[in-house]
């Protein structure tokens, strides 16, 4: 994410300091891709920052909404990121999910030109095509500026050229454009924001400073169109927000990230993440289960277990991927299971990153369904 001639090294040492504060799987994805293009875009004599002041991510600081929505600069890495399932009038059933990102690589602060890299922003977007069997998606990266591509503070308000993330009056409107597919949705609030972890503050591992900020709207109400192909058609559905920002290093020990947020039936929400370590083993672990009366449960690491149920071999990169799952939350029990199994995101074509990312269904003990999500799988190979 450096100069415009930076040399190999400097670039491979930042992608090495910016991967560390990854803490999902599209974090990752970003900031490797944004060493790219940031130095790709950087102005002339436009130098790597020695040490960027990024704020520490610590407990007791409230979240606030709207100021809270919007962006915040001063921090290293930041994400919006919406998942949801949609009906059709035939009721055929699609997932989908809009991520926006905002990093600050520490690149040409001191730089006067509105053309330096100060803020890079990165999108991605995917529908999962029931009809198919299989995602289809589209990327956009742009630096800040120019009123083209923003993250505002305040206000959740963020673009790159005709790709749209936006709230007004408890309302989030988005809009993407792939080759092959378009979502223009409104997404109505319902219920009060979810605070995860100690009242916003995430921890991500061992060590606390390796922690985000991150709150989640479940239940948001949708509507609007779904365009596949040239064709369009109403849908209406449900959704999942979530946000994050922080600046610190994730444990260096973890090597992927499995992840679910669902909107259950019965109106509650349930979140639940483990971090893994090299051999596959949860370094890190928590979930957060707020029932239908507003009554929250957060689960400490020994209190959430992740148990592969069954895999899935991609015919394209031969990555094997648990797509099915057993999730233990302190004495209850839920499993996953997927949509459609082929929900890989391929992008060896592109930014070179490869995970497996789309709509479950939750299921309880019994197998009868409770609530439908989605589910994120990095780290695979």
């Amino acid at each position: 994410m450096r100069g415009t001639r930076c040399r190999v090294d400097m670039c491979a040492a930042f992608v090495l300091r910016a991967s560390a504060v990854a803490l999902r799987a599209d974090a990752l994805i970003f900031l490797s891709l944004v060493s790219w293009f940031a130095s790709s875009i950087a102005l002339p004599g436009t130098a790597l920052a020695a040490d960027p002041d990024y704020p520490a991510v610590v407990p007791g600081r409230a979240i606030e909404l709207p100021r809270d929505a919007g962006s915040h600069p001063a921090y290293r890495i930041e994400w919006w990121y919406v998942t949801g399932w949609l009906a059709d009038r035939e009721r055929r059933t699609h997932g989908f999910q809009v991520t926006f990102f905002r990093v600050r690589p520490g690149v040409g602060e001191d730089n006067p030109s509105r053309f330096a890299p100060r803020q890079v922003l990165f999108a991605h977007a995917a529908v999962a095509d029931t009809e198919i069997g299989r995602l289809r998606h589209a990327e956009r990266s742009a630096r800040e500026g120019f009123d083209l591509a923003y993250a505002h503070e305040g206000r959740m308000d963020v673009r790159i050229d005709d790709w749209t993330l936006s709230e007004q009056d408890k309302r989030l409107q988005t809009a993407v454009t792939g080759t092959d597919f378009a979502l223009r949705l409104e997404l109505e609030v319902t219920q009060p924001v979810l605070l995860q972890g100690a009242s916003g503050y995430s921890r991500k591992g061992p060590d606390a400073l390796s922690a985000s900020y991150y709150y989640s709207l479940p239940h948001l109400a949708v509507s609007g169109e779904l365009a596949i192909e040239g064709r369009t058609t109403p849908v209406t559905g449900e959704a999942w927000l979530d946000h994050e920002w922080s600046s610190q290093e994730l444990d260096f020990e973890a090597r992927g990230w499995d992840w679910t947020g669902v909107n259950l039936d019965d109106g509650g929400a349930l979140m639940a993440f483990q971090m893994r370590d090299a051999h596959g083993r949860a370094r890190w672990a928590a979930g957060t289960l707020r029932r239908p009366s507003g009554e929250l449960t957060i689960f400490a690491p020994d209190e959430v277990a992740w148990t592969r149920l069954r895999e899935w071999q991609s015919p394209r990169t031969g990555i094997r991927y648990p797509v099915a799952w057993r999730l233990e939350l302190g004495s209850r029990v839920f499993l996953l299971d997927p949509l459609i199994d082929d929900a890989e995101l391929d992008s060896r074509g592109s930014t070179g990153t490869i995970y497996w990312e789309g709509p479950a269904r939750l299921l309880d003990a019994d197998r009868q369904p409770i609530g439908r999500g989605y589910l994120e799988l990095t780290g695979y190979k």
